[in-house]
């Protein structure tokens, strides 16, 4: 067991950053630069109102964007745009609406600028909070249940274009993502990573985890 618990931790650790390697360099160059001030106008006019212009949401039902990486932000819009007739690969009514006049460039406007802004963090308040720190850091080797510092890192910010910043999140929205990853609510993580992860988790851990999060700097 504790085997196949190393190797599903080196497996999602591994993963993104086999896909990352295999992206051709000319995809990189040819990409077009964004513009952070461009974004900061689009933010200002459509996220503002439930993201906050700084992107420090102050309402637990809205994510804080500001300090997270563009790459992902970039990733979660398009996921929240119906392609082609094709339904969104991230179910948003609200988001939905929001991305459908926003083109592409504007996207990655808007992740750049969102990207630059600091985070202003939350604070751990569960009392379970040793049970959230085992997990983050160790996982549950019982479980097969891998260590979320593994991929999201030790202080939860994650890496740039592969995994996302989540320290400092409000707890309540990590632990509704886990719990929409968990019931297959929310599937589009690379590979099944995130549901194969929640899927091995109690609503009691998952709490615990996430008031662990938030606190995490």
């Amino acid at each position: 067991m504790v085997h196949r618990f190393i190797a599903l931790s080196l497996a999602l650790a591994l993963a993104v950053t086999v896909q990352a390697a295999d992206k051709p360099a000319s995809a990189e160059k040819t990409a077009p630069k964004v513009d952070a001030a461009k974004g900061q106008q689009v933010a200002t006019q459509i996220c503002a109102a439930c993201h906050n212009p700084d992107g420090n949401s102050a309402v637990a039902a809205n994510p804080k964007l500001a300090g997270q990486h563009a790459d992902y932000i970039y990733k979660q819009l398009k996921n929240f745009k119906a392609d082609g007739g094709k339904p969104a690969e991230r179910n948003s009514p609200i988001m939905g609406g929001m991305v459908a006049a926003i083109n592409d460039q504007d996207m990655k406007n808007v992740a750049a600028w969102y990207a630059s802004q600091t985070q202003k963090g939350e604070q751990a308040k569960n009392q379970a909070i040793e049970a959230g720190q085992k997990l983050y850091r160790a996982g549950n080797a019982g479980k097969g249940l891998p260590a979320c510092a593994a991929c999201h890192g030790p202080a939860g910010a994650g890496i740039p274009a592969q995994y996302p910043r989540i320290g400092g999140q409000f707890a309540e929205y990590t632990e509704a993502q886990l719990k929409a990853f968990r019931a297959g609510e929310r599937a589009n993580d690379p590979n099944k990573m995130m549901r194969a992860v929640a899927d091995k988790m109690s609503d009691a851990e998952i709490k615990a985890v996430s008031d662990y999060i938030a606190g995490l700097r």
